[in-house]
């Protein structure tokens, strides 16, 4: 989900535009597929130079091709450090807590 500062620039025909020219090239290129891991169809468009506040108005950086790659969620995830349970082998008992071994048995 896009940060509150970005959301303006996610929202824009700017965006919308370069976004959807530069899945076109990658499916042009390789039919698609992730960039990172090439086994899964991309999912969604990844900036390698993160944007922030500082940048995000920054057309070399927000709008260019070459600071962008076409991802699978799973590789998009990892990128971005988030939960990925069958990786990290988080285990939730009967009540819901999480452990990141399964729980002993008592």
């Amino acid at each position: 989900m896009a940060k509150s500062w970005a959301k303006g620039f996610y929202n824009s025909k700017a965006w919308e535009r370069c976004r959807d020219s530069y899945i076109q090239e990658r499916i042009l290129f390789d039919g698609g597929l992730c960039e990172i891991c090439h086994e899964e169809p991309g999912y969604i468009v990844h900036h390698v130079r993160e944007l922030t506040p500082g940048n995000i108005n920054d057309p070399d950086i927000s709008l260019n091709h070459s600071n962008l790659q076409y991802v699978c969620k799973k590789c998009h995830d990892k990128e971005h450090g988030v939960f990925c349970e069958a990786e990290r082998n988080y285990f939730f008992d009967n009540n819901g807590n999480i452990f990141p071994t399964p729980p002993v048995k008592k």
